[in-house]
């Protein structure tokens, strides 16, 4: 059987998206399949405080290349400035580029354009991968950047690989990406290659304009999706169902708020739970 890819992920942050992976994860495994779940939320990841499981010793580092300047070799033409595309490099005119180590995803883009290499790249510690076994059949990947770190693709890019590869080791079926929310660029590392994803949202208005926003960036991708409308029963949902029609896509299942849930949410206790997903 061919690994299956899933993402879980939402534009708005707080619909439940993180509940939503470890039930799916847990229901998968209850099923007989083999599961690795990585939290790619690598910011503020919390798959394992749902699971009640501690991030005691990292299994490896993940690294992100930084550029750095040799001015002796550097003409201040701006060519690497130009180039960035996360204007990540300032350069007033007659001065040395100055690189913005909060805004530079460590492409290396800079460094090629050079025509006088004068950037070199340079490898940084950004982050942590931990594992975590659940139970038979069941795996957790934690990915988790540096405190203060503004760009955290490459820690998800990283983490993601690392699961991957556990996933092929294990002969995993199923290997499912819990993303951040929104739809900045450490999203569309943890969403590309997928397979399909599950976009969660909720019945207010800044669920659906957000789920749009997402809805838009999974086509994009050429991603197609399922949206699971969680908390149904306690907004207005017509704005979300303009927003599925816009799309032409579909609620594959709305879950009404459960105080159950809300509980073993809060006491880590999901996996005790018999839910319809």
């Amino acid at each position: 059987m061919k690994l299956k890819k899933i993402a879980i992920s939402g534009g708005k942050g707080g619909t439940g998206k993180s509940t939503i992976a470890v039930l799916m994860a847990d229901k998968l495994v209850k099923q007989g399949k083999k599961v690795v779940l990585c939290d790619c939320d690598v910011e503020c990841p919390n798959d394992y405080l749902l699971l009640n499981q501690k991030l005691l010793k990292p299994k490896t580092w993940t690294y992100t290349n930084y550029p750095k300047l040799d001015k002796r070799k550097c003409n201040k033409c701006g060519l690497c400035v130009k180039t960035c595309q996360n204007n990540a490099i300032f350069q007033t005119r007659g001065e040395y580029p100055v690189f913005i180590k909060d805004l530079c995803s460590g492409c290396g883009a800079c460094k090629l354009i050079c025509p006088r290499g004068a950037i070199k790249m340079q490898k940084e510690k950004t982050g942590k991968i931990y594992q975590n076994k659940i139970k038979n059949q069941f795996w957790l990947i934690t990915g988790l950047a540096k405190s203060g770190l503004e760009e955290t693709g490459p820690t998800v890019d990283q983490s993601k690989k690392f699961a991957l590869n556990l996933a092929k080791k294990i002969k995993a079926d199923y290997i499912l990406f819990d993303t951040a929310a929104g739809t900045h660029c450490p999203v569309i590392s943890a969403l590309s290659d997928c397979d399909f994803a599950y976009i969660v949202t909720e019945p207010t208005p800044m669920g659906a304009m957000d789920l749009g926003l997402i809805l838009s960036l999974c086509k994009k991708l050429n991603i197609p999706v399922k949206i699971i409308l969680n908390q149904a029963n306690l907004g207005d949902k017509k704005k979300v169902e303009e927003i599925v029609r816009k799309y032409k896509a579909k609620i594959y299942k709305e879950i009404p708020y459960s105080k159950e849930l809300v509980n073993a949410y809060s006491e880590g206790k999901l996996l005790e739970m018999d839910f319809n997903l």
